[in-house]
């Protein structure tokens, strides 16, 4: 028995330094990836104020600007001043995406009404990203409220408040979990126009790992959220959207889900039954494609996405 136990402890000691170099890639391995996730891949706008004026042929007055985030950090994005005591609209990306990704469905806005059109770049995307890292909504939630207070320091030419206190928020997948989150803090965000919501903080870290790495297994995918969780030091809440939802009692919503993703249009489908009063809430679940897809949308299928949303801000916010 005593020399089956030494033969167990050289064994053991043998194999000790293979577990130890095991267990170091293991944690490499998961560092890597959440660095990863947190800082999804960058590349050129679609479209800038300048290239779209040279296509349009017209003067296009988009500005681009910058503010403080509430926790001392930068942000940026394009704005485009609509009428003296206007209400504004904010248009806030899917995860990956940017602000030129929904460029053209803000312009069309402002021509049809005369609002106040902010593109934020959602910390982590865009070129160049003042800050560096995505949280999957944590603190891109305070980063919406700091742009509802930069557009409440707005002066029109005559000096008077450019935008009525009064908001809309427009979002697709991060975005419009960022929305969610962020409207139940600030009364004046009175009307949403929310795409393809994910169920949670989580889901989106599932997303992004499965598109990042090409892998979608469970058990990895449960580490990579504890991984993340952890990268975040406690700063990371995965808040569902249906537990969000309860707290818009005022807020007129609208819920678009289409095709091209089964998940988020799932996600997005069982998220109407969340809204304490229904009345409040309208829908549009058949759309061919999203505004998770609308960067690549052709002329024709993107007026028809393009239409409902415009008119939906026009009614419940103009």
């Amino acid at each position: 028995m005593a020399q089956r136990r030494r033969l167990g402890r050289k064994l053991f000691k043998s194999l000790l330094p293979i577990l130890l170099v095991l267990a170091v890639a293991f944690v490499f391995t998961l560092g890597w990836i959440v660095y990863g996730i947190t800082r999804p891949q960058r590349q050129a706008y679609l479209v800038t104020p300048q290239s779209f004026s040279n296509i349009s042929g017209g003067a296009l007055k988009v500005t681009d600007e910058t503010w403080t985030n509430r926790d001392g950090t930068t942000a940026r994005g394009w704005l485009l001043r609509g009428g003296e005591g206007a209400p504004a609209v904010v248009f806030l990306h899917r995860y990956g995406g940017d602000r030129s990704w929904l460029f053209n469905l803000g312009i069309k806005l402002n021509e049809t009404t005369n609002l106040t059109i902010l593109w934020p770049d959602l910390r982590g995307h865009g070129m160049d990203p003042p800050v560096k890292s995505t949280s999957f909504g944590n603190s891109e939630e305070s980063d919406l409220l700091a742009a509802l207070d930069f557009l409440r320091t707005l002066k029109s030419a005559n000096q008077n408040k450019l935008v009525a206190d009064r908001f809309g928020v427009y979002g697709v997948e991060l975005g419009a979990y960022v929305a969610l989150r962020a409207a139940g803090h600030d009364p004046a965000v009175q009307v949403l126009a929310l795409d393809s919501v994910p169920r949670s903080a989580d889901e989106l870290v599932n997303a992004a790992v499965s598109a990042d790495i090409g892998v979608s297994k469970q058990t990895l995918l449960a580490l990579a959220r504890v991984a993340t969780r952890a990268y975040f030091l406690g700063q990371y809440a995965n808040k569902t959207s249906c537990e969000l939802a309860p707290a818009l009692k005022t807020q007129r919503v609208l819920l678009l889900a289409g095709a091209d993703n089964s998940a988020l249009r799932e996600s997005t489908l069982s998220l109407q039954s969340c809204f304490p009063i229904s009345s409040n809430l309208e829908t549009k679940t058949d759309l061919p494609l999203t505004g998770f897809t609308l960067a690549s949308a052709t002329g024709e299928q993107g007026e028809a996405y393009d239409r409902p949303v415009i008119d939906f801000f026009a009614m419940n916010l103009r």
